[in-house]
């Protein structure tokens, strides 16, 4: 296994990252916030990738914050620091305008749980364990984590799965709505990467960007929205892809993107 704590490969035109700490159940430190800052940056400007599989090593996705680490000087300033760093890859992460999908195997704990729900559809293995761990440590949940999860599953099942800081298994998991789909351990990565090439014949700058308005739905009203939507429609229409896609309509040709079967 690479000193790398996160590794990059490509299978076509699909991006596997993979945090690489699997003696600390790939905890997050600054060797991942450095790592990830990078590999983001790196993949959001490589025209060949057309998505994302994001996984963990050694049989877990993430056990969230290395509680390990010495925190030096003030401990609350240090806390805070720590998060806002972290949330600078965590948020390029989400607005990345690529599908990501999260591959989890194992435990995803604490901010691990905030992100594997950073991507846009979840796999889980059949013995992932989803669990908000903070009220077990005295903490509320951070890395945007009260953002994504009521999102996901709504506000009240959202609270419940904080208050109680439980452990939800797998299937749990799919039927809340935490996973899109669950797959057995052992197809974990093959499945996550036949999911993520849907997308490579797709038009990635369209995905993107309605990746983009969608996910700001809940906080933007109608009027704002249909302004963005107008406006990017624009630089869709103005687009090469645009010209040969309805040139291949009107002439009955094959299309550029057929679509995909239904993605669960």
């Amino acid at each position: 296994m690479s000193d790398n704590t996160v590794l990059l490969e490509k299978v076509g035109g699909t991006a596997i990252v993979t945090l690489n700490r699997p003696q600390r159940r790939n905890a997050l430190d600054n060797t991942i916030k450095t790592g990830m800052t990078t590999v983001i940056e790196e993949i959001r400007h490589d025209p060949s990738v057309h998505a994302v599989v994001l996984t963990g090593a050694g049989g877990n996705f993430c056990a969230g914050a290395d509680l390990g680490d010495e925190v030096p000087g003030e401990r609350g300033l240090f806390v805070r620091d720590l998060l806002l760093d972290h949330d600078r890859w965590f948020g390029a992460l989400a607005d990345l305008e690529k599908p990501v999908i999260s591959a989890v195997d194992g435990f995803a704990t604490g901010a691990g749980l905030s992100v594997a729900l950073a991507a846009d559809f979840v796999i889980a293995s059949d013995r992932a364990c989803f669990v908000s761990s903070f009220a077990r440590v005295g903490f509320i949940p951070d890395l945007s984590l009260m953002y994504v999860l009521p999102r996901r599953v709504g506000l009240v099942r959202a609270k419940e799965i904080v208050f109680s800081a439980r452990e939800i298994q797998a299937r749990e998991a799919l039927a809340l709505g935490l996973a899109d789909t669950v797959v057995p351990a052992a197809n974990l990565r093959e499945a996550a990467i036949e999911f993520a090439q849907r997308f490579e014949h797709a038009p990635a700058h369209v995905l993107g960007m309605a990746k983009r308005i969608m996910n700001r739905t809940f906080e933007t009203d109608r009027h704002a929205l249909m302004q963005l939507e107008a406006t990017v429609q624009g630089l869709c229409a103005a687009s090469r892809y645009n010209a040969e896609a309805m040139r291949r309509f009107f002439a009955r040709e094959a299309p550029l993107y057929p679509g995909t079967q239904r993605l669960f």
